[in-house]
């Protein structure tokens, strides 16, 4: 049962959107229209509005947002009614993917070929896209091909260059996140070789690879593959061409010992993740989606080649397929069918909630119960069980798959070498580990596919056992050693330097063990290690200007989108330096002072703000020239402001520009300066915070611009300081606080720092500026509790206390100006406002927030070994005497507190 009405009840669907969903309550909010379609049933009309979203809007991107929103929106409550079947949502939100893909290729060809159609530019759907099976939150796997011949381009482009760059701003148009959101994810990482292969191939070097060298994955991946977007034609004759690859008419034993080995590793692969229960991977588990698809592609890669009947893109056409061709039981395909269909809509419910994608029950009750309600179910409990109940008929059924297809051998006798060598050095299970470490190299990972890469790993992998045994949490080590080798395209690189440099492994392991962020990024770039072979890598960086000048070197030309990827690089280069150190936390046996790793990752920021709004500006002069005595100014607030960013801080911008705000611009469109402002801040944004093939780099933040999210992007100097002097909330006087000009002309950056100067020293009615405080933090607490007891920033007591308690002071008194809160601490306490301890409060907490975002960003103690590493880059002996001086430090900050306030806040022990 599922708690649903029997009858489409739009008012049930909204009532639990808004209530549950807060992704659907905000687009309920944006879009009003459209909710009173919904509330009067008219599904129909609604869907017609949401596709007309943004038809009006020239720029591709915003246009293809607003769509995606008014769709997602519309098609969650009228699938929350119950009036619209599952295969409906996913062939809309399908059909949607092909049409956003198409319009980002038409506009990326022609940036530079106005007017040319997508001829010879080909993107290829594969796994749920090529199904029409998307889900909400999909990203979307294509691949891009083109025909060297056809493709259009500018007489002097290079055909390989022209098609990277339409991949590129195809990857850009569609993922980077603005304030309009995104339109989807794209991963580019399913095309051929693509450890060592361009964004976008021609068809005749992917015709050689599937005819020559591709595995059975690949197979299984092209069994929902279609032509989607851009010229369709060409894509179903690149199709067309390799079907021979994908549908074998004859597999020998070889081939059906792989395809049995893939079951077993889409079972293995995930064990971590199959206990039904909070935490369960609908998608990954046991008896979860992944189960059913492969049990199905499995039948039709050794079937299919001999029967077109089974060369279904659906699963559920595939399941029936194979019940009418009697190779499955009826009764399994109806079964698996019905799971399946349960399964993908409890993974819309998750996913509708927060719009991320995810595939796993929430780990918090409230959160699960949540889910379960979104869904019309009583409880968390009521979900769990129902979800135990489909596990299990779906995993025993794969378990079925598995006996009949994995290869099967004779148990040896005596035990095998690596099993012994495994004991030698320790490991407690010897036996299942050795067999899990087999499998690594028999086709499980893509970085292992080729021969010389599995020869590269043999010469290592006794190093790497003895550095996995030596590590301060093997397991855990073990486990990200796993997911690095998932997320390489290819590891023979990887395995040579380590080879070389058996000292680095060291320190691999002990990144692996202990930080899971630095985990993901090195699986994400594996060139990261190459930072670590100079000793220079344990230096913090220089100033500003200098990293400015780094990022600059070496790029040749005018390449805006060169420049990007360059920044990129090097950005997250220094990044992983810093994080590495922070674990290794020594400097020639020296400590490295959190503090100054957080300014580190500041100045990395400052100088990546300088090089990319330049360059930004740099191409919008072209085609809209200047404004007469006018520029953009870029103000930053909050951690960025007071110099002090961790590893997860994203940045908070405010956008300016100074001069007349009715001017004009020069060049050959002119734009008025506020039209002009708002678009150049657009391009700056999308510069910091746009996924390139060099992948992502900062989060940009600008909600805390004049009158937030209803006012423009960028106003003028002179609207700013009106603002601030008529309109602002002492809240946003207090954002001030941390303000500091960072991008502009000397004089345009030195006017802002007066007006910010002249504003924060306006004389305050006391008792109204501390009302104001203690309502914005009494709401800022309730809805937005700590995530766990190492949350120093949230925890009453915590960061936000000490900041909030010293701005009081700053507006009160006007004094103590400083964006960098322990400074302006330092100043209260010379004054004599605050007690002089409160700078020593205020270092261990924030030496804290940055080791811990690296170690255990989820704000929950780290595991037992990685606790010493959080005490000794702090200053503290070990673990406890870290928490004894944590308790200390809130219990400082919380004196103060009811000393200028009078209220008492809960510490605990």
């Amino acid at each position: 049962m599922t708690g649903k009405p029997a009858a489409p009840d739009w008012a049930y669907a909204l009532n639990r959107a808004r209530t549950e969903a807060p992704f659907l309550a905000r687009g309920l909010d944006r879009l009003p229209d459209l909710e009173a379609l919904l509330a009067a049933g008219r599904i129909e009309d609604a869907l017609v509005a949401a596709h007309a979203a943004g038809t009006v809007v020239p720029d591709t991107g915003i246009a293809l947002r607003r769509r995606r929103l008014a769709l997602a929106v519309a098609l969650a409550i009228g699938d929350l009614a119950g009036a619209l079947p599952l295969a409906r949502v996913m062939g809309e939100l399908s059909t949607f993917a092909d049409h956003a893909l198409d319009a980002a290729i038409i506009a990326a060809i022609q940036r530079r070929v106005p007017d040319a159609d997508p001829q010879g530019f080909s993107a290829i759907a594969l796994g749920k896209h090529g199904a029409g099976e998307l889900n909400y939150s999909s990203d979307i796997d294509p691949i891009l091909l083109y025909d060297p011949d056809l493709l259009p381009r500018r007489a002097r482009d290079d055909p390989a260059e022209a098609a990277q760059r339409i991949a590129r701003t195809v990857v850009e148009l569609l993922g980077a996140v603005t304030d309009e959101g995104y339109v989807f994810r794209v991963d580019l990482r399913l095309r051929p070789a693509a450890e060592v292969t361009p964004l976008a191939l021609p068809f005749i070097a992917a015709i050689t690879h599937y005819e020559s060298s591709a595995l059975a994955w690949e197979r299984a991946a092209f069994i929902r593959a279609r032509p989607a977007s851009g010229d369709v034609v060409a894509g179903q004759a690149f199709l067309d061409a390799i079907r021979p690859f994908v549908w074998r008419r004859s597999l020998d034993f070889g081939a059906i010992a792989e395809i049995g080995r893939l079951t077993t590793r889409i079972r293995d692969h995930y064990a971590g993740g199959q206990a039904v229960g909070p935490g369960y991977d609908l998608k990954r588990g046991r008896g979860g989606i992944r189960e059913v698809e492969f049990f199905a592609q499995t039948h039709q890669l050794i079937h299919g080649g001999r029967n077109p009947a089974l060369r279904q893109r659906g699963t559920r056409a595939a399941l029936d397929a194979l019940a009418e061709a009697g190779i499955i039981a009826a009764e399994d395909a109806a079964l698996l069918g019905a799971s399946y269909d349960r399964l993908r809509t409890l993974e819309h419910r998750l996913q509708m909630i927060a719009d991320q994608q995810t595939h796993s029950l929430p780990t918090d009750p409230a959160q699960l119960d949540a889910a379960a309600r979104l869904e019309g179910l009583p409880s968390g409990a009521a979900l769990v069980q129902e979800l135990g109940q489909i596990s299990e008929a779906v995993g025993s059924r794969f378990d079925g798959l598995i006996a009949t297809y994995a290869p099967t051998g004779a148990v040896p006798v005596a035990a095998h070498p690596l099993e012994l060598e495994l004991a030698a050095l320790g490991f407690s299970e010897p036996g299942p580990l050795a067999a899990r470490i087999e499998s690594w190299d028999n086709g499980q990972y893509r970085a292992l596919r080729s021969a010389e890469a599995r020869e590269a790993f043999a010469r290592l992998r006794t190093t790497l056992l003895a550095a996995l045994a030596a590590a301060p949490d093997p397991d855990r080590a073990l486990l990200r050693w796993e997911g690095l080798l998932g997320g390489l395209p290819s590891a023979i690189n990887v395995f040579q330097l380590l080879e070389a440099r058996p000292a680095l492994l060291g320190v691999v392991m002990r990144v692996l063990a202990h930080a899971p962020t630095l985990a993901d990024e090195l699986a994400r770039r594996s060139d990261l290690l190459d930072t670590l072979i100079d000793r220079s890598a344990f230096d913090l960086p220089g100033s500003v200007e200098s990293l400015a000048a780094e990022f600059r070197r070496g790029e040749a030309g005018d390449d805006y989108q060169c420049l990007l990827d360059a920044v990129r690089r090097k950005v997250g280069e220094w990044r992983f330096a810093l994080g590495v150190q922070l674990i290794e936390s020594q400097q020639g046996g020296a400590w490295r002072d959190p503090l100054d790793v957080a300014a580190a990752l500041s100045r990395l920021a400052e100088a990546a703000i300088l090089v990319l709004a330049e360059a930004a500006r740099a191409e919008f002069l072209r085609p809209h020239g200047r404004i007469t005595n006018s520029d953009l100014v870029v103000l930053g607030l909050g951690r960025l402001g007071g110099a002090a960013l961790t590893h997860a801080s994203d940045l908070d911008l405010v956008f300016l520009f100074s001069g007349d705000h009715a001017g004009e611009s020069d060049g050959p469109r002119p734009l008025g300066s506020t039209l002009y402002y708002n678009r150049l801040a657009q391009r700056v944004i999308a510069a910091l915070s746009a996924p390139t093939a060099a992948g992502a780099l900062y989060e940009v933040d600008v909600r805390l611009r004049p009158s937030g999210a209803q006012g423009p992007l960028a106003v003028s100097l002179e609207s700013f300081v009106r603002y601030q002097r008529e309109e602002a909330w002492t809240w946003e006087h207090m954002a001030l606080c941390r303000a500091r000009p960072l991008f502009g002309r000397k004089a345009d950056r030195a006017a802002l720092a007066a007006i910010i100067t002249d504003v924060l020293q306006t004389l305050r009615e006391p008792e109204k500026l501390r009302a104001d405080v203690l309502a914005m933090r009494a709401e800022m607490a309730q809805h937005k509790p700590p995530a766990g007891p190492l949350d120093v920033k949230l925890a009453r007591g915590g960061l936000v206390d000490l900041e909030f308690l010293v701005h009081y002071l700053q507006l009160r008194e006007r004094t103590a100006l400083d964006p960098d809160l322990g400074r302006a601490v330092d100043r209260l306490g010379a004054a004599g406002l605050v007690p002089p301890h409160l700078r020593a409060a205020h270092d261990l907490l924030a030496r804290l927030l940055v080791v811990v975002r690296l170690v255990a960003p989820d704000g929950r103690f780290p595991p037992e070994a990685s606790r010493a590493i959080v005490a000794r880059a702090c200053g503290k002996a070990d673990w406890p005497g870290l928490l004894v001086a944590v308790v200390e430090a809130r219990r400082a900050i919380a004196a103060c507190w009811h000393t200028l306030f009078g209220e008492d806040l809960e510490i605990g022990e």
